[in-house]
C-alpha cells in the first residue's frame, strides 16, 4: 500500500534529481544567495537557475527573502543538507566498491 508518506518521499525525491538543483542546495549550505550569486557560481543563464529555484520554492525545498530589487534563497530544512552529505557518502561507497573490482582484474 502507498502511503501519503511514500508520495511526499517520492516528489522530494523527484525534486532533487536535477545535477542544478542539487548544486544550488550545496552552494546554500554556506548560507542564503541571490540569483546573481548562485549564477556566477553555477556559470548558468539566471533564467536557468531562476526556473530550476522556482521549482524549489513549490516544493517548499528552499524560501525566498526580497531585499529591494534582489531575492534571497536559503534551505527551508536544514535537513536537507544531511540528505546531501549521506548521497556523498553513498557516492564514495560505490566508488570505493568499483575500484576494489577493478584492482582484482
Amino acid at each position: 500500500m502507498v502511503t501519503a508518506l511514500h508520495e511526499f518521499k517520492a516528489e522530494l525525491f523527484k525534486a532533487l534529481g536535477h545535477p542544478i538543483r542539487l548544486r544550488i542546495l550545496e552552494l546554500l549550505v554556506s548560507g542564503e544567495k541571490t540569483v546573481s550569486e548562485l549564477q556566477t557560481k553555477l556559470e548558468i543563464e539566471a533564467s536557468s537557475v531562476s526556473q530550476q529555484l522556482s521549482l524549489m520554492r513549490a516544493r517548499q525545498l528552499v524560501d525566498a527573502r526580497k531585499n529591494g530589487t534582489s531575492v534571497f534563497y536559503t534551505v527551508r530544512d536544514p535537513l536537507i543538507f544531511d540528505l546531501l552529505v549521506i548521497a556523498r557518502q553513498i557516492f564514495q561507497n560505490q566508488l570505493t566498491q568499483l575500484s576494489s573490482l577493478l584492482e582484482v582484474e
